[in-house]
């Protein structure tokens, strides 16, 4: 089976270490786990490449420019793809003004699959400058449409994707990697973790004045595995307890961070929308980690209720300091939710599931 795997956000370098990055590299080793020959189309190529053939398509500028140049990079992509292909299954991670992949396998009846992971007009408009809206939303509308089937990774996304014209969508969820060990504990003070980019969406305000609650009452240390924007506007509350905060770490040296952790936690604020399913709680359920999650969106039954995690009123410090200082006092409690956490997420979330349950979406299979 040939694949084509298409990735036209240029703000994803798709050989890279951001969270999207690790996202289509994930899937790229699950389709090639099946035995498939996969093509992997993007525009930002740089870095050491999976094994994998990789067309590079090129989007320059910034602003309306970078606008114009990935409404003109549709033609470019449709050409490659003739030019490499055939292809017996086009996969496409969704991308604002990109519908030429879709498109072109409805043109020429190859099954597609549209990969949708958050409603990305809205959230341009909310985080950034969305340019060219008209343009934004006919683009949008096209790929969604001619696409075969779409996989919303939470039911959010899922609505997001009928409102703008999907008629067959599953919610997949993201995943882990099957092999992700879950490494003994490190021992030490009690730690409070978190695993993700510094960045508006994520409430590491409320969870810094968590911490210093939970400081006042016992020995507590808070370590943030990750980096992004908000760390200056952070800085006083980071320096206020003291946090620890690595920077960015390669993907395969997660596991040894998190086993350092106690609790680990998904904070986010309800004066925001959400529709992530959180790369992070798979983290953290391969880690078999107690985890507190914010009750929002999908989390609730992400967690199963309780049964794999706690929640947390979200914007509500007092909240999460209490149920983080009742998980420091029960350690058997955190160890019966991680053990739970990691069973459940190895059983039904990994991406070589994520990968045949695509293909059984999609109607293909793979020679033995």
């Amino acid at each position: 089976m040939r694949i084509a795997y298409v990735s036209m956000d240029p703000g994803i370098p798709v050989f890279g270490s951001k969270g999207a990055s690790i996202h289509v590299q994930a899937m790229v080793r699950a389709f090639r786990a099946t035995g498939a020959e996969v093509t992997l189309f993007s525009p930002r190529t740089e870095g050491t490449p999976l094994d994998v053939r990789v067309v590079t398509i090129p989007v320059a500028g910034s602003g309306p420019e970078r606008t114009d140049a990935l409404l003109a990079a549709n033609r470019v992509l449709d050409a490659a793809l003739v030019a490499e292909g055939p292809f017996d299954l086009i996969y496409e991670r969704h991308s604002l003004y990109a519908n030429a992949g879709a498109e072109h396998g409805a043109a020429h009846r190859i099954p597609t699959v549209l990969e949708i992971n958050a409603p990305l007009i809205e959230e341009q408009t909310r985080h950034r400058t969305l340019t060219h809206p008209a343009e934004a939303a006919q683009s949008t509308r096209r790929s969604i449409g001619a696409a075969g089937a779409v996989v919303a990774v939470s039911h959010a996304v899922a609505d997001y994707a009928r409102s703008h014209g999907a008629a067959r969508v599953e919610v997949i969820p993201n995943a882990i990697e099957a092999s992700r060990p879950a490494l003994p504990h490190v021992p030490g003070p009690f730690t409070v973790g978190f695993l993700g980019s510094l960045r508006p969406w994520h409430d590491i305000g409320v969870l810094l004045d968590a911490v210093a609650i939970l400081q006042g009452r016992m020995q507590a240390h808070m370590l943030i595995i990750g980096d992004g924007p908000d760390r200056e506007r952070l800085a006083p509350q980071l320096d206020a307890i003291r946090a620890e905060v690595t920077g960015m770490v390669p993907h395969a040296e997660i596991a040894t961070h998190l086993a350092r952790l106690d609790v680990a936690v998904a904070p986010y604020s309800a004066s925001q929308p959400f529709y992530f399913s959180p790369l992070k709680l798979f983290d953290y359920m391969g880690a078999a980690l107690p985890i507190v999650a914010s009750r929002v969106g999908d989390m609730d039954r992400m967690l199963d209720h309780g049964r794999l995690g706690l929640l947390c009123a979200p914007d509500d410090p007092a909240a999460l300091a209490d149920v983080l200082e009742r998980l420091a006092a029960d350690a058997p409690l955190r160890q019966r939710l991680g053990a739970a956490a990691r069973t459940h997420v190895m059983a039904h979330h990994t991406w070589d599931r994520v990968a045949a349950q695509v293909l059984s979406l999609a109607g293909v299979t793979v020679a033995a």
